[in-house]
């Protein structure tokens, strides 16, 4: 296609920058738009895995009763808002539906090739472009304090084993210790997945600006969307705050933000905002080397070049604003039980994010049912950063009409 094609993108976080990438690369002229600051929101201040291990949904058997005890107490995990449980209502009940073995099968299928080929172009990406992003390929640890849990785990990487090749090595004890002396002795074990990386999400973001300005796309910043101008199916114009952009094309990729334009995209996706929340801190002393997820409480957290993240958790409360000082707290406690020096002073950040949440673990990558030449990118749950280069460059392909590198049928919107 030439240079004359113009495509608009609507949200500039991981999704939306990469598809910018992509589609300039194929030769379009591209210009974005972000509704608050470019990467400032849920690709800010998250954890920064690139994780291919992550295949298995939130949505899998158990979670149900889960979700029933974080309605009854804030000291977990997942938490669900008894106040906005009638707003819920419809997303949970999907969500209750997709907790099962054949579905979780399903969900892993269709996120697989995603995954594999984002951790591929990352590499590919970073090496051309030469991105400063503290990108470490040491791995992923889940960490179990208790034995049960951690024998019962091997089901789960058998699991991962069998049906997508992606195993884990066990540690226990004196070995495990060695492994990574951060950890507090006596703990049952930890499994490492060494396909997984980590990076640091802020300077992923800044990088991405810089390269994308490298090859000329707009980007405009404190700009929200309004509506489509169009006719016959297609759209011709997006209506901002600002101006109206004409353009040949548009990917809508406003993450949690989505269903929000349920009018203007013709769709009512079930995304719902869930809720995570990080701290950011200097390194501590005892320093780990692994990124990690501490499994019983399900808190994440990484060490930078020149930092350190405790993260995590899932509160399903709507579009809410607040930033719960409990939540934070959560992180805390949870990182206190595993690690010799769970955190540090001062404290650089405290931050939440809208995670988009698909009912089924999935992220939608298809048309909009209202106008042909509009996508939909959107509902990466927790694998947005994970997701980000695939997405980007599968999505540009499907524009321009190329051979997409990886099947687009299990991202559909009618699934």
């Amino acid at each position: 296609m030439s240079q004359s094609q113009h495509t608009v993108i609507i949200g500039g976080g991981v999704i939306g920058g990469f598809t910018a990438w992509y589609l300039a690369q194929a030769g379009h002229q591209v210009t974005l738009i972000e509704q608050g600051s470019f990467g400032k929101q849920c690709s800010h201040g998250n954890c920064g895995y690139v994780s291919p291990s992550h295949v298995i949904p939130l949505a899998r058997p158990g979670q149900v009763m889960k979700g029933i005890k974080g309605m009854l107490s804030s000291q977990t995990a997942l938490r669900i808002n008894p106040s906005k449980l009638a707003v819920l209502a419809p997303w949970l009940l999907k969500f209750a539906l997709r907790c099962n073995s054949s579905a979780m099968m399903e969900a892993g299928r269709a996120c697989h090739p995603l995954l594999q080929s984002s951790a591929a172009l990352y590499r590919e990406v970073f090496e051309q472009q030469s991105m400063l992003v503290d990108w470490k390929t040491d791995g992923l640890l889940f960490v179990f304090r208790d034995q049960h849990e951690f024998d019962e785990y091997a089901q789960s990487d058998a699991w991962l084993r069998k049906h997508f090749d992606m195993g884990a090595e066990p540690y226990s004890g004196s070995a495990l210790t060695e492994l990574e002396p951060a950890l507090k002795p006596g703990l049952a074990g930890a499994w490492l997945y060494r396909c997984d990386a980590h990076l640091r999400p802020g300077k992923l973001m800044s990088e991405l600006r810089r390269i994308l300005s490298t090859t000329g796309v707009r980007i405009l910043e404190n700009t929200s969307m309004k509506d489509f101008r169009g006719t016959q199916g297609r759209a011709s114009a997006v209506l901002t705050t600002g101006e109206s952009i004409s353009a040949d094309h548009f990917v809508v990729a406003t993450g949690a933000w989505t269903p929000l334009l349920k009018q203007a995209l013709g769709v009512n996706l079930p995304i719902q905002p869930g809720k995570g929340y990080s701290i950011t801190m200097p390194r501590p002393k005892l320093c780990p080397k692994y990124p990690m997820i501490l499994e019983e409480c399900h808190v994440a957290i990484t060490p930078f070049e020149e930092g350190y993240r405790v993260g995590s958790t899932m509160e399903f409360s709507g579009y809410d604003t607040s930033l719960n000082r409990q939540r934070l707290n959560y992180l805390r406690s949870g990182a206190a039980e595993y690690l010799q020096e769970p955190t540090a002073d001062p404290v650089e950040e405290e931050w939440y994010g809208w995670r988009p949440m698909t009912a089924d673990g999935i992220p939608y990558i298809d048309r909009s049912p209202r106008y042909q030449n509009v996508w939909i990118a959107a509902g990466h749950s927790m694998l947005g950063i994970s997701m980000g280069t695939g997405t980007g460059k599968l999505v540009a392909e499907l524009i321009t009409n190329r051979k997409p590198h990886l099947d687009p049928t299990p991202y559909r919107l009618n699934r």
